[in-house]
């Protein structure tokens, strides 16, 4: 089998090979993805084939935004970041000091480099760049500023998440697409791959990273596994200290093994909601669909404890907010939303059979189904992704209790892609659907809610034409204050709630296990410092390494 040695390593890499994560030599084994076979590219651009511990342990970002702390920073190799008074640009002060792991100094020509490198190449825009800066300037060595493309306080979330590498080692790449980056230059704590095969990577750290001092782990050393069987046998085995995969019947599979050291946390992440086809239409499932006392109804039947605890294993995080805005974003509450709707947040078949007979929906043919006020059939498939057995048993449970309200509906599976394809085009009644959330709760609101975006994306299938909220989501990219942030979201949350486009039942979990034998400081629920997942989506991980300790 082929692999690769790096050299100049104090570590030994023949040390590390067959023995795994021991704390003699500091090395923790991690699970941040699953795949079939390693391929050696560190290349940050390339998301498709990139090594996943490549951006944030290689290439450190300017700042960490902690969405578990209403955004807070951490900043890393910048130091301070401030808006222009118009929002039309932002400046970053770099950290003196930082060096590349080559020795060579960090500054603003390689934030420079390196965004232009992206506006350059379409190919290597996946964060969507060219849309949000328009230039990027150098001011001083330690100094730069961003122009952007139209004012906005959301801008610097998108920024930071653009790697920066070394234009020293990129500026005479001919082609920086395919370029696999073979010997990687980062500022990250961990930059020196040790040892490279197919079926496993040692990735050790960084001799001038620059906060070495609050750095206790050596190497990072990351298996390959395929699917969640071989996860749970190496996790279960003790082979893993911290990854994240799905585990079912955690406790017995896993925690049960070592119940001293294996542990887990999953707070909330994506939002999971129910989406029904709001496009006007004065007949049938619509004209039920439009009227908010229906959708209120729907809510009432719905039982989200049994949806997490039966179909989601218990995992997901239950989201009985009336406006969706979910427990990891409670610092954003507005509490007036609760007293007001969040009645129609709670199990209560009897309270939704009440609220359809008041808005006039009656079984007027004895079938023990309602029609609507007009006389129509009220009569629906709710959509899911086949094979999505988690998903498709909480549709079974959203069935049967709109079932026992008296609204008919069917459960059918299209294949994924189908179903996302009858989520944007609009050829579908009803569906279950998620929205990935951010550092704020702008993320998922503008996603789901914004005019914009209706009928655009799988995010905002539902066709919901309102302007005030529109209007307010993009005041909140107008403002760098949190207080008028704040306000912004409150109203926000109150027309959400009011008019209820979309019925939220759960939060998806993040996953997350770790083991405490080798090594402490990991994040949980009595620890809650950020988010804790491995996931290469995920800076806070850059944090979540430095607060580990090898067990004396």
């Amino acid at each position: 089998m082929r692999y690769t040695i790096h050299t100049g390593l104090a570590l030994s890499a023949a040390m590390l090979v067959g023995t795994g994560a021991n704390a003699q030599d500091a090395t923790v084994s991690i699970l941040p993805t699953q795949v079939t076979a390693w391929v050696e590219n560190f290349n940050p651009y390339n998301v498709s084939s990139v090594v996943p511990t490549v951006t944030d342990f290689v290439y450190e970002p300017m700042v960490i935004f902690n969405s578990f702390a209403g955004g807070e920073p951490s900043y890393r190799t910048a130091t301070a970041y401030s808006y222009s008074d118009d929002l039309s640009s932002v400046t970053f002060t770099l950290r003196e000091g930082v060096k590349w792991s080559d020795g060579e100094a960090f500054d603003a020509e390689d934030v420079a480099f390196s965004f232009d490198l992206v506006l350059g190449n379409p190919a290597l825009d996946t964060f969507g760049m060219s849309k949000i800066v328009s230039s990027v300037e150098v001011v001083d060595p330690q100094t730069v500023t961003f122009r952007l493309a139209a004012p906005s306080s959301q801008a610097v979330f998108e920024i930071v998440r653009v790697p920066i590498v070394a234009q020293h080692a990129w500026a005479e790449v001919s082609d920086p697409v395919t370029f696999t980056n073979p010997d990687p230059i980062g500022t990250g704590a961990m930059t020196e791959f040790a040892r490279f095969t197919e079926q496993e990577y040692i990735q050790c750290r960084n001799p001038n990273y620059w906060d070495n001092d609050s750095l206790f782990v050596d190497c990072l050393r990351v298996p390959q596994i395929a699917n969640n069987d071989q996860a749970l046998a190496a996790a279960a085995n003790g082979e893993l200290d911290w990854m994240g995969s799905f585990l079912p019947d955690i406790e017995n599979t896993y925690v049960s093994k070592d119940p001293d050291n294996h542990r887990y946390w999953l707070p909330g992440g994506s939002l999971v909601m129910f989406n029904m086809n709001l496009e006007s239409d004065d007949a049938g499932n619509n004209a039920a669909f439009n009227d908010v006392n229906f959708r209120r109804a729907v809510s009432m039947s719905f039982d989200r404890e049994a949806m997490v605890e039966i179909a989601g294993y218990g995992y997901p995080t239950i989201n009985a907010y009336p406006s969706g805005l979910g427990s990891a974003f409670h610092a954003w509450n507005n509490p007036e939303v609760d007293e007001k709707f969040g009645e129609f947040t709670q199990y209560d078949p009897e309270a939704a059979r009440t609220l359809l007979a008041e808005s006039g929906y009656s079984d007027i043919d004895g079938d023990g189904f309602v029609e609507a006020p007009n006389g129509e059939a009220v009569s629906f498939d709710i959509i899911v992704p086949n094979g999505w057995t988690d998903w498709v048993n909480t549709v079974q449970i959203a069935v049967e209790g709109l079932t026992e309200v008296g609204i008919k509906a069917n459960v059918a599976t299209p294949e994924a892609a189908v179903w996302t394809e009858k989520l944007i085009s609009g050829d579908y009644d009803f569906a279950i659907n998620a929205i990935s959330v951010g550092t704020t709760p702008y993320n998922h609101f503008e996603r789901g809610l914004h005019q914009r975006n209706q009928g655009i994306s799988r995010f905002a299938p539902a066709r919901w034409d309102n302007s005030e909220i529109s209007d307010l989501l993009d005041d909140f990219t107008q403002t760098n204050d949190l207080d008028e942030q704040q306000e912004i979201i409150a109203k926000v949350q109150m027309i959400a709630a009011e008019e209820m486009p979309y019925v939220a039942v759960f939060n998806n979990p993040l996953w997350y296990q770790f083991n405490t034998k080798r090594f402490t400081g990991f994040f949980d629920n009595e620890n809650p410092v950020g988010n804790p997942v491995v996931h290469a989506n995920n800076p806070m991980r850059v944090l979540h390494l430095l607060s580990l300790r090898p067990v004396d």
